[in-house]
C-alpha cells in the first residue's frame, strides 16, 4: 500500500472556507503520492492499422513511432524553461515565456485566423493556478506538484518543448491509435469506466477536495492498481503501456489541419464527465488558448 503525506492545516482552512461556501482560486495538493511510474519511459507503437473514431473507420499508420508513457511532469517543464531560456531557444516578454513559431500555410478561409511565423507565447506568468513559476532567474515547481502534469502550456509551448526534446507532438491519428489500441475500445482499458480508473470530474479520488467541484491532477500513473491509503485503484494503461491518456489532463496534438486554425484535444479531463473520456471525443481550440486542464505528452519517430 502508498502512503500519503496528509497536510493537516491546509485540508482544516479548505474544510472551514467550504462550509463557509467559498472556495480558493489555488488550492494546494491534500497529499503527496509517487505512483512508481517512470516519466522518462516511452513505448513503441508498432506500424498497422487500427480503428478510428466513434464509429471505428479503419486507418493505416505504416511506419513505427514512440510516444510517451505519461504526460510531462511539471518537473520536466521547469528543467527545459530552465534549459532553453539559457539556450536562447526561449524568452520571456510581457509576462509570458515566447518563441519562435514557423508558421501555417494561410488560405482565409471562414473559421481560419492567420499564424504567421514569428515569437508566440508558450506559457503566461502571472495566471492562477501555476505550478511552475519563475522565482528569481530559475523555474521551480510548486512543493508537491513535481509529478503532476504540467499546465497552462499553449500548443506553440507544447510543440516546443517536444521538439526540444528531439520529438513532436503526436499527431491526431497517433495518439488515438497509443490511447485505445487496434480494437476500437471506448477506454484505454476496455469499455466501461469506473471512479478508479481514471480522474475526472466527481470521481472521489483523494486529490478531489470537494466533491462535486472540479478537482486537482492527479500525479502521472496514479492508476496503476495499487491502493493509497485505503483508496484503491485499478490499473488502467492503454494497450500499449500508456498511463492517463483518459482523464486528468487533455492533451495536445501535433496536426494542423487546413483551412483552420483550431488544434484538436485528446483523452478529457478532471473537468470532463466520465463518459466523456471516452477515446474518441475531441474538443478544439485555438494554439495560443492555455488552461489548467490542458497538458500533453510527446511522440517520435522510431529509431
Amino acid at each position: 500500500m502508498k502512503t500519503l503525506t496528509r497536510v493537516a492545516f491546509l485540508l482544516l482552512i479548505l474544510g472551514l472556507l467550504s462550509a463557509c461556501g467559498s472556495y480558493p482560486v489555488d488550492q494546494g495538493p491534500a497529499l503527496i503520492v509517487d505512483p512508481g511510474v517512470d516519466p522518462e519511459a516511452w513505448a513503441l507503437v508498432p506500424a498497422g492499422e487500427f480503428l478510428y473514431g466513434q464509429f471505428d473507420h479503419e486507418v493505416l499508420i505504416d511506419y513505427d513511432y514512440q510516444i510517451m508513457i505519461t504526460e510531462v511532469t511539471n518537473q520536466q517543464f521547469a528543467d527545459y524553461l530552465n534549459e532553453a531560456l539559457t539556450a536562447g531557444t526561449i524568452k520571456i516578454v510581457d509576462n509570458e515565456i515566447v518563441g519562435y513559431y514557423h508558421g501555417d500555410e494561410f488560405n482565409a478561409y471562414r473559421h481560419e485566423f492567420e499564424i504567421a511565423a514569428g515569437d508566440w507565447a508558450h506559457y503566461p506568468l502571472e495566471a492562477e493556478g501555476l505550478r511552475v513559476s519563475l522565482v528569481g532567474d530559475q523555474f521551480v515547481v510548486r512543493e508537491g506538484y513535481e509529478n503532476h502534469p504540467v499546465t497552462n502550456v499553449t500548443w506553440f509551448g507544447a510543440e516546443a518543448y517536444c521538439e526540444y526534446q528531439g520529438g513532436r507532438l503526436p499527431t491526431d491519428h497517433e495518439w488515438e491509435k497509443a490511447a485505445r489500441g487496434t480494437d476500437g475500445l471506448a477506454f484505454p482499458w476496455g469499455n466501461e469506466i469506473s471512479e478508479e480508473n481514471a480522474n475526472f470530474y466527481s470521481s472521489k479520488d483523494p486529490f478531489e477536495l470537494y466533491h462535486g467541484r472540479i478537482g486537482d491532477t492527479t500525479p502521472v500513473g496514479f492508476y496503476n492498481g495499487d491502493s493509497y491509503d485505503g483508496y484503491p485503484t485499478i490499473d488502467s494503461p492503454s494497450p500499449f503501456g500508456l498511463y492517463d491518456v483518459a482523464g486528468n489532463v487533455e492533451e495536445w496534438s501535433g496536426s494542423v489541419h487546413k483551412y483552420e486554425h483550431y488544434r484538436y484535444l485528446h483523452g478529457g479531463s478532471k473537468a470532463y464527465a466520465g463518459y466523456d473520456l471516452r477515446i474518441w471525443v475531441t474538443g478544439n481550440v485555438s494554439p495560443y488558448y492555455f488552461s489548467p486542464s490542458i497538458g500533453f505528452r510527446c511522440a517520435a519517430d522510431s529509431n
